[in-house]
């Protein structure tokens, strides 16, 4: 019991929960369906994407880094953007050209109207301050003086400022795209316990950043062996310290619901998204089929994520 769930994105605890019984009775053909829309995903990709570094599966709320020769370096758990409220990570492929240590997490204005304004006109323009936010003007100074009407209308950029309670905690990925999604550090680390894990804006949150950051800085000058990361990590004099990859990293943000795992055996998990359902709808209308994931991507709004 405790392999079948671990095979198909259950808490592998060996009890027959409602949750593995309904999975029990998913039928064959809806696991071949899987399994033939994962193969016409991989279709889709092209060079260099075809062979890429880093594979993030958002249905398996996993992420594989693989080495030039194409061996397995690692794999790690993560944090995707929620199936409710259209915070859905979207399908699409970049490359990874830099990694920013201590970031500033600038507050989307949609986040900043939702999460942050009943706050400010309840308790001041002080709870920023109070919850290590900042207020900075065009000019990228950090605002003094300033109104809850000033943030409303976005006459400030609200930021987070850097270290441990960060939103993006100590480090972040970037593979530059429109929709402003990245991988970063948490300051949630409890999350990666929970085998549902879509519970970001939209942004791919790590379960072992440090590992991340050793790998993909291993070839930049500077020796960034693992006690210099967590020096980059940890340096309160250094916030924001970006360095830029030498050689940018392809990265696959994906969508599998079927998975053949490196020993070989097939995993399964749910359609959380959707986009597998509207992928079929899709199909079914004939050819030409589309060449591109983007054409059944769900678009979220750029800088509305973390």
């Amino acid at each position: 019991m405790k392999h079948y769930q671990a095979r198909h994105g259950l808490a592998a605890d060996g009890t027959l929960t409602p949750l593995t019984v309904t999975s029990l009775n998913v039928p064959m053909d809806q696991r071949v369906r899987s399994m033939n829309l994962a193969l016409e995903r991989w279709r889709w990709l092209p060079e260099p994407y075809d062979k890429p570094r880093v594979l993030e599966n958002l249905a398996e709320y996993t992420v594989r880094t693989y080495d030039p020769d194409g061996s397995l370096a690692f794999k790690m758990r993560t944090v995707n953007g929620q199936a409710a409220g259209g915070h859905e990570t979207p399908v699409f492929v970049r490359k990874m050209q830099f990694v920013v240590f201590r970031p500033y997490w600038n507050v989307p204005p949609s986040i900043i109207k939702k999460e942050l304004l009943g706050h400010i006109e309840k308790s001041g323009v002080g709870y920023l301050a109070a919850k290590n936010f900042e207020a900075v003007g065009g000019n990228g100074q950090v605002a003094s003086d300033f109104s809850a009407a000033d943030i409303e209308h976005l006459r400030f950029q609200v930021r987070e400022k850097p270290g441990p309670t960060n939103s993006l905690g100590l480090v972040k990925f970037l593979f530059p795209n429109e929709y402003d999604v990245y991988m970063h550090s948490t300051n949630e680390p409890f999350l990666f316990n929970l085998a549902r894990r879509d519970r970001s804006h939209g942004c791919v949150r790590l379960q072992h950043p440090d590992q991340m950051a050793v790998w993909v800085l291993k070839d930049q000058p500077g020796d960034w062996d693992e006690d210099k990361v967590t020096a980059a990590m940890n340096d309160e004099t250094a916030n924001n310290k970006t360095i830029q990859l030498k050689n940018p990293l392809p990265v696959v943000v994906f969508y599998l619901t079927a998975v053949a795992d490196e020993d070989g055996s097939m995993h399964f998990f749910d359609d959380v998204y959707g986009y597998d359902k509207a992928m079929e709808q899709i199909l079914e209308k004939g050819l030409p089929y589309p060449s591109s994931p983007s054409k059944i991507n769900p678009k979220l709004t750029p800088g509305e994520t973390v």
